[in-house]
């Protein structure tokens, strides 16, 4: 079993690494990547469980960057997590990230619904590798009684068009795959189905990507069909995973979503090319 998405308490997770590589193992998990948003900080502690645990680690992460005005998630994997320029990009994005935050929960305020702001991102001034984001008013939304789950928070109040909203500002995708690169490593697009922009993969491909994520949690069986095709045709490898977050809304366990060894051996094909000196 082979799950090549899942998060940690590093970004918007609710398992500390080590916890989420023993649930990977108890679910049967054989390759485990962990792409904590926009961070690496959790990548070591889960390499050195999964070390343990005799079960092959694959150094990931996921950059969120912004296009007309829309995010685009992008999957890195096999990367360098000691890379200096890719690690002061990534502090470049979570300040951009706290900042995102504190604005949301001042939209929220001027809506009737106060909350602590310092509070909700005082584990990112704590700890500056750790990564803030929506699932954090979120979960406090659900604390204060405000909502009654996090979907609901992100319906009325989180999500694109709804009052607490706040656009993203962010690096191109191009720039992203260049970044993943430059650390490394392979770029694959995230959970297309909920991107919706399908029209700009073919963009994407000759900007840099190396693969699109067709094996998804979010996907039905049309989705996967659809992503594996365009993959084929535009001549790049296929990712998948579960998305695990630990989370009542999203896979009850890592590998809930595995992605066929083939598409990953095709992956690492694909690394060697890159990396090849």
């Amino acid at each position: 079993m082979i799950d090549l998405h899942t998060h940690t308490t590093a970004s918007d997770g609710r398992d500390p690494p080590a916890e989420l590589v023993q649930r990977a193992v108890q679910a049967g998990v054989t390759i485990l990547a962990v792409t904590d948003h926009d961070t690496v900080a959790g990548c070591e502690a889960a390499a050195a469980a999964c070390g343990e645990c005799r079960i092959q680690f694959v150094p990931g992460i996921e950059i969120t960057a912004v296009a007309d005005g829309g995010d685009i998630h992008v999957l890195g994997y096999f990367i360098d997590t000691r890379s200096e320029r890719l690690r002061r990009f990534l502090a470049d994005q979570r300040q951009h990230r706290i900042g995102r935050v504190r604005e949301m929960i001042r939209r929220l305020a001027a809506a009737g619904i106060v909350l602590d702001e310092d509070a909700i991102v005082q584990p990112a001034v704590d700890d500056p590798a750790k990564s803030a984001g929506r699932p954090w008013i979120a979960r406090a939304l659900v604390a204060a009684g405000h909502v009654d789950s996090t979907d609901e928070a992100f319906d009325r109040w989180l999500a694109r068009g709804r009052p607490a909203f706040v656009p993203r500002t962010g690096a191109s995708p191009a720039e992203v795959f260049a970044r993943i690169h430059d650390a490394d490593g392979i770029a694959s697009l995230a959970h297309p189905a909920l991107a919706g922009r399908d029209d700009g993969i073919d963009a994407f491909v000759r900007d840099g990507l190396d693969a699109i994520e067709a094996y998804h949690s979010e996907h039905d069986a049309a989705a996967t069909a659809r992503y594996l095709s365009l993959a084929q045709r535009l001549d790049v490898a296929v990712s998948g995973g579960s998305d695990y977050h630990s989370d009542a809304h999203g896979p009850a366990t890592p590998g809930a979503v595995s992605l066929p060894p083939e598409h990953f051996d095709r992956l690492v094909r694909r690394r060697r090319l890159r990396v090849r000196p």
